[in-house]
C-alpha cells in the first residue's frame, strides 16, 4: 500500500479526538431545537437558553472523564466545554440545526456567525457537518449538497483541521423506521459512504450510520418480529458497507437506547468491520431529560455518575473489543506520512 500523506493539523485533530490506540470514543452533545423541546416537556413549561447550557455542562462535566472526545455546539455549548476533563478532544458543529422543510430537499446551511478559522480559535480539534442525504434524490438537489461539502472540505484544508463528516440517509417518500426504510437502508448507507470517501470533498472521517436496522433483523434481541435482515445477511450488509469507504469510520448512535446500540455495535464487531469508534449522544444521556426536566442540574449529575457513566462504560468495554484504529484504513500508522 503506498503512503498517504496527511498535514500535521489533520492529524493531530484526529488524534486529539482518539485515544492511545487510535480509536474514537467521543460524546456527542451537540443536539439543540430537539433538546430544547425535550427539557421543556418534561418540565412543562419552556426550556431556556441558559437551561440548554446547564443540561450540556453536566453532561460535559461527568462524561467526557470517560470519552476521548465530545461534539459540542458553538451556540450554546462554548461554555460547556470549560468543564470538561483534561485532554478531550472537541469537535464543533458547523451546521444550523435542522432544515427548513418548505424546501425540497433538506438542504443545509452554516452558522452565519461562524468559520472554519473561528471553530479552530474557538478551541476546536476538528469540524463537524451533519448533510441529509438521498444518494438516489433529484441530481439538482444533489449537486447543491456536493457542492456544499466540497466547500467545507477546502475550508477545513485552508485552515489544517479535520472534516467530519456526518451524512443521514433519508427519503421523503418513506418513514425512516419503517420496515420499507430498513430494506433499502444498506443500498443508501453503502452508497454515501462510497460518495463521500471521494478526494474532491476533503472529508478526513465519516461519521456514519449503521447499515442496518437492527430492530428488524432477525435473531437480534430487540427484534420485533418483522424481519428485513437475517443476522448473517446484516453482517454482510455491514462488510459491503465498510468495502467502498476510503476513509476511517465511525458510527453514530442516531438516537437509539444504549442497549440497541451496544448490541448493534457488537454485530458490527462481529462482521469484522474497521470501524474506528463512536459518536455516541442520546444513548449515553437521554434518559437523564426527566431527571433535569424535574428535579434539576444537581440531580442530572447525580444520575449520570450513575446510569450515564454505566452506558458510557459498557459501551466502551464493547469498543474496546471490537474497534480498530483509525489509520487501519491506511494501512497502519506507520503508513502515514506527516507533512
Amino acid at each position: 500500500m503506498a503512503k498517504v500523506q496527511m498535514t500535521k493539523g489533520k492529524f493531530a485533530g484526529i488524534q486529539a479526538c482518539a485515544d492511545d490506540h487510535g480509536v474514537i470514543a467521543a460524546a456527542a452533545m451537540d443536539q439543540r431545537g430537539s433538546l430544547q423541546k425535550a427539557i421543556a416537556k418534561a418540565r412543562g413549561s419552556a426550556a431556556s437558553d441558559a437551561d440548554l447550557t446547564a443540561f450540556k455542562t453536566a453532561v460535559t462535566k461527568v462524561l467526557t472523564k470517560h470519552s476521548t472526545a465530545i461534539l459540542m455546539d458553538p451556540e450554546y455549548g462554548l461554555p460547556a466545554l470549560e468543564a470538561k476533563a483534561p485532554g478531550t478532544g472537541v469537535l464543533l458543529a458547523y451546521e444550523k440545526t435542522g432544515y427548513d422543510a418548505t424546501v425540497k430537499g433538506r438542504l443545509p446551511d452554516l452558522l452565519g456567525e461562524w468559520s472554519v478559522r473561528r471553530i479552530k480559535a474557538a478551541g476546536g480539534d476538528a469540524v463537524k457537518i451533519l448533510l441529509y442525504y438521498n444518494p438516489f434524490d433529484d441530481k439538482s438537489v444533489n449537486e447543491i449538497k456536493h457542492a456544499f461539502i466540497e466547500r467545507i472540505g477546502a475550508e477545513c484544508a485552508a485552515n489544517d483541521i479535520p472534516f467530519f463528516l456526518e451524512p443521514i440517509c433519508y427519503d421523503d417518500a418513506m418513514d425512516e423506521k419503517s420496515l420499507e426504510f430498513a430494506k433499502v437502508k444498506p443500498k443508501y448507507v453503502t452508497a454515501y459512504m462510497e460518495e463521500f470517501s471521494k478526494p474532491q470533498y476533503g472529508v478526513d472521517v465519516l461519521k456514519v450510520e449503521v447499515p442496518v436496522n437492527v430492530k428488524y433483523v432477525e435473531g437480534m434481541r430487540v427484534f420485533t418480529g418483522e424481519k428485513a435482515q437475517s443476522r448473517e445477511e446484516a453482517k454482510e450488509l455491514f462488510r459491503q458497507a465498510a468495502s467502498v469507504a476510503k476513509k476511517p469510520f465511525i458510527y453514530l448512535s442516531a438516537g437509539v437506547t444504549d442497549e440497541v446500540f451496544r448490541e448493534t455495535l457488537e454485530l458490527a464487531a462481529e462482521a469484522g468491520t474497521p470501524f474506528s469508534g463512536v459518536l455516541c449522544g442520546r444513548a449515553t444521556w437521554q434518559d437523564g431529560i426527566p431527571v433535569y426536566g424535574q428535579k434539576g442540574v444537581g440531580a442530572l449529575e447525580e444520575w449520570l455518575e450513575d446510569r450515564g457513566v454505566q452506558n458510557i462504560t459498557a459501551l466502551n468495554q464493547v469498543l474496546a473489543q471490537g474497534a480498530k484504529p483509525w489509520w487501519t484504513l491506511y494501512g497502519g500508522k506507520e503508513n502515514i506520512e506527516v507533512v
